[in-house]
């Protein structure tokens, strides 16, 4: 692979992850309705992981394993990692000690969910930017449409939880620099051994590990609040708007 525009790239990366910290927006303005934003925010969120990874993960996925493999052994590796995520995300959810705060814990589960999904994110990014620019900045504002709901399902959940702005801020931030740090490992470590396959199952266990994110933790726990209704619409809003980005971009 050859690398021509390592700095542009590396500054691609960092706005795409950056885009995560807009997720905190949400928690600066004063709602009446306290539940109803945490609903909008959860469905909304959960809408957009879904439809990110069934509509972006799971294709993009394919695409790199069928150009090594027959389409029998592709469909079979990304099922494998794909289940393998959701038992990744289940293992980390049954462990992670929250004090039985539900909606911190959902934030917390966000934050590890993401900070997976954006290493290898920040690599591919890097990676294609590096060497096609115009693919590259494509895939760049793509990512960061959906890092802005992805860091609502952190800094949401954290704050009315917890009160707390600086710690919405402090694990919003943690999951923004994975996207960087990706590349700044595909810098020093794998722009020379990364292929198809490594790309195909790290996509199909992100896949895997977002979707058990959004249809175990994020939607339950926005249905919790007993309007099941402003739920559903929010999260059909998610995955329609991720639709359109992917598409468009």
């Amino acid at each position: 692979m050859i690398i021509i525009n390592t700095n542009i790239a590396f500054l691609l990366t960092i706005i795409a992850g950056s885009a995560t910290i807009l997720g905190m927006i949400p928690i600066f303005f004063h709602f009446q309705d306290r539940d109803k934003i945490i609903i909008i925010s959860l469905g909304f969120a959960s809408g957009v992981m879904l439809s990110a990874s069934f509509f972006d993960l799971i294709p993009e996925a394919y695409h790199y394993l069928i150009s090594d493999y027959n389409p029998v052994l592709s469909i079979l590796f990304l099922l494998i990692f794909f289940v393998g995520g959701i038992l990744v995300s289940t293992y980390i959810d049954q462990n992670l000690e929250c004090k039985d705060d539900n909606l911190y814990k959902v934030g917390i589960s966000s934050m590890i969910a993401i900070i997976i999904h954006n290493l290898p994110e920040g690599i591919i990014t890097f990676l294609t930017a590096s060497v096609n620019l115009k693919l590259g900045l494509s895939l760049a504002i793509a990512i960061m449409l959906h890092n802005i709901p992805e860091g609502i399902s952190i800094a949401v959940p954290i704050y009315y939880s917890t009160k707390s702005k600086m710690k919405a801020l402090f694990y919003t931030i943690i999951a923004a620099v994975a996207e960087p740090l990706g590349a700044v490992l595909a810098f020093l470590f794998l722009k020379n051994y990364i292929n198809n396959f490594l790309l195909g199952i790290m996509l199909s266990l992100i896949a895997g590990i977002m979707s058990n994110i959004s249809l175990y933790e994020l939607f339950p726990e926005s249905l919790k609040y007993k309007r099941k209704k402003v739920s559903i619409i929010s999260t059909i809003i998610g995955l329609i708007f991720m639709y359109i980005s992917i598409q468009i971009l």
